[in-house]
């Protein structure tokens, strides 16, 4: 991973260069930044750029083989492995870096198989840290230890990491990589050097989209509003085999029977099979429906106060008209409507049932898009 092959971030990539290029790299720098936004494939660039000056070099940390280049992350008690540590996932950890570095720790669940447990980062993981950080580079003037999602690690694991944040060896350089700082220890924070990390401007995913996937116009203007600032979402919503216009009538038949709930028990049958149907696509799937739905609301909110300038596609069924539904998203329903399909994506992404999840959403819908607006 090169710096120049990450997508958006100028400010932090010109900034690293200089600081590496002046060598004024701080010991210890946490980077923060939600899923997609390119941490971890900075952190690569950075450590490439840091300990590297020949072709042999470069080509290891390419292929995350350099003896100077080292990663701890959350891991997982499987059948196999009963007492898990970076170190017993390393190879399983390489293939799924090098397939994609902007994916995230769910990813990272589903790749192990173990989506449905808690990826944490233990006490040996610190103790190996501990261990590596004393012996002297192999290769490099300088060795680099990346740790992602920091936030993983429990109070024990965090203390004992303390001493050695704060005063590593002149030749050790620590990366830590999180998601939110809320649940790092302060004493953890206040021994880095803090780096926020922006989501992508949606037209810098739109001209990445269009340059490596030759999408249309149109398309990755779609796509790049769905990823929300996220370059692992714009990935998943390209290798989607599910279309667009299956997503539109998927919608239309939901919104359609959540109008003709109203005084109709018999509908609740009705959003029972919609929500089997849409259960027996699979998890992606059902999310990526949820992230288009979620974002179909969004463009009829802005139809609906006048924003046509922020909306940005229509529905090509001839017998839904976005404008029409628009009315009925307001700033009396939008909130919780939001809220609702936000949950439900949480719960399957988590292996919940999904058949319960969506129904329930259903039924929720029902009660949310008849709620009328107040008059101000």
């Amino acid at each position: 991973m090169n710096f120049e092959a990450i997508i958006g971030q100028d400010f932090l990539k010109s900034y690293f260069k200089k600081i590496i290029e002046n060598d004024r790299v701080p010991h210890t720098q946490l980077f923060v930044g939600q899923e997609g936004t390119g941490t971890l494939p900075m952190a690569l660039a950075f450590a490439k750029r840091l300990i590297c000056d020949n072709e042999n070099c470069r080509h290891k940390i390419d292929k995350l083989i350099h003896p100077d280049l080292h990663f701890v992350f959350p891991t997982v008690v499987t059948d196999q492995i009963k007492k898990p540590d970076s170190e017993a996932f390393m190879k399983e950890w390489r293939s799924f870096l090098l397939q994609n570095p902007y994916a995230g720790l769910f990813d990272w669940l589903q790749f192990l198989e173990v989506a449905n447990k808690q990826g944490l980062i233990r006490v040996i993981d610190a103790e190996n840290i501990i261990k590596k950080a004393a012996v002297k580079p192999y290769e490099a003037a300088y060795k680099v230890i990346i740790v992602w999602h920091v936030e993983k690690m429990n109070n024990e694991t965090a203390n004992k990491l303390l001493k050695i944040l704060e005063e590593p060896p002149e030749d050790t350089k620590f990366i830590l990589i999180a998601e939110t700082t809320e649940n790092i220890l302060p004493t953890i924070l206040s021994r880095c050097q803090v780096h926020h990390f922006n989501p992508i401007p949606i037209g810098t995913i739109k001209k990445e989209l269009i340059n490596r996937y030759q999408l249309s116009e149109e398309e990755a203007l779609k796509t790049a509003h769905q990823a929300n600032g996220n370059w692992n979402r714009a990935l998943q919503l390209y290798q989607s085999k599910v279309s667009d216009n299956e997503f539109q009538q998927l919608f239309i038949s939901w919104v359609r029977i959540a109008f003709s709930a109203k005084n109709n028990k018999q509908a609740i049958q009705k959003l029972i099979k919609w929500s089997e149907q849409l259960a027996g696509m699979g998890r992606e799937t059902q999310k990526q429906f949820l992230d288009f739905a979620l974002e179909t609301f969004r463009q009829a909110l802005m139809i609906n106060y006048q924003n046509k300038d922020l909306a940005y596609f229509d529905f090509s069924n001839n017998d839904f008209e976005l404008g029409k539904f628009a009315p009925f998203i307001h700033s009396a329903n939008i909130e919780d409507i939001y809220r609702e399909v936000s949950e439900a994506h949480y719960y399957i992404e988590r292996n919940a049932n999904p058949k319960l999840v969506l129904l329930d959403l259903s039924i929720n819908l029902t009660k949310l898009i008849h709620k009328t607006e107040k008059s101000v």
